[in-house]
């Protein structure tokens, strides 16, 4: 039975709470934040179920209700959101070149275009048998903590952006070790949520077009990711449904294994910081800017799958313009 690990608020305090395939949930004692149980986890020399079961069992919750009330945020924090390293990868699902290579085909013409190219990179090397490394995929970086939102919070995109689309997608997240080891402590519900009207302006301009807000589900799911999963993308306006389609991920609908993607984001040593978190995000075929869908303010974004229980739902929003200058000392 799979582990899900959850952060609720009582009052004016946060609570750890454990959850079971039946949705049966209780708190955690002794533990304030994931963060801290994972931390304790790696001091100690135990794995997150392990440790969840030493604490025993607190106060039985109602996660429905506690979704319904707002109550459930991030399923992990780092008390210093700039230790919080928010990034990803793209071009890493079976179909998700089709998107990108319709975006970028009017620049090239009939020429094979460099998404595309990456693309097929990935399909003929991006799962390297045990021990070997295979190519490296497209990479993002997206920013820190800060620009993570939780359940029900809406994304918000800067004044400036052309568009605010999702991205469903899978993310896994990881707590480096005091001797620089990453620690996989499980995966979440996400979305991506980028400016795909920027990044069809130019493919030069993906990085801007990443640089913004991001949401993560309610449920760090501990252990092992299915080989697939299968999940559902939708857009509200209203009561009136705009867009609402199957997406899938788990790496039998990936062209790179998630241990290649973590080998090519670790190997880095600014990312091997200890007590850093990392969140990354594994990529998506399924695209409501595909489809011809244009957001607006307002629009609700539900991203639901299996084997996470409750939904990922947030609210399209702008930010006001902030005007920038820049002074010399």
């Amino acid at each position: 039975m799979a582990l899900r690990l959850l952060q609720v608020k009582f009052g004016g305090h946060l609570a750890v709470v454990a959850s079971d395939d039946a949705g049966a949930a209780h708190v955690v004692p002794g533990y304030a934040s994931v963060y801290e149980l994972a931390g304790a986890a790696i001091r100690e020399g135990k794995s997150l179920s392990d440790l969840v079961a030493q604490a025993g069992q607190g106060e039985s919750v109602d996660l429905d209700a506690a979704l319904a009330e707002g109550r459930i945020g991030l399923p992990i924090h780092h008390p210093d959101p700039a230790h919080f390293i928010v990034a990803g990868t793209g071009l890493t699902h079976l179909g998700s070149a089709d998107g990108r290579d319709k975006m970028h085909k009017s620049a090239a013409g009939e020429h094979v275009t460099d998404s595309m190219k990456m693309f097929r990179m990935g399909l003929e090397g991006g799962k390297p048998a045990e021990g070997d490394v295979g190519v490296q995929p497209e990479w993002f970086y997206k920013g820190d903590g800060s620009c993570l939102v939780g359940p029900g919070d809406p994304l918000t995109s800067p004044s400036f952006a052309l568009d605010g689309g999702e991205e469903p997608e899978l993310a896994g997240i990881y707590l480096i070790g005091p001797d620089g080891t990453p620690f996989r402590l499980g995966f979440c519900l996400a979305n991506e949520f980028s400016d795909h009207v920027t990044e069809r302006g130019n493919y030069l301009w993906l990085a801007h077009s990443k640089l913004r807000e991001a949401s993560l589900g309610p449920e760090l799911l501990v252990g092992e990711l299915p080989e697939s999963v299968e999940g559902t993308s939708r857009i509200l306006r209203g009561d009136e449904v705009i867009f609402d389609k199957p997406f899938l991920s788990g790496e039998a609908n990936m062209s790179h294994s998630i241990r290649n993607l973590e080998h090519h984001h670790f190997k880095y040593d600014l990312f091997r910081r200890p007590g850093d978190l990392h969140v990354h995000f594994f990529g998506t075929a399924t695209l409501s800017v595909t489809h011809g869908v244009k957001t607006e303010n307002g629009d609700r974004f539900e991203i639901d799958a299996r084997p996470f229980r409750l939904p990922l739902v947030n609210t399209l929003a702008s930010a006001s313009e902030t005007p920038v200058s820049v002074k010399a000392l």
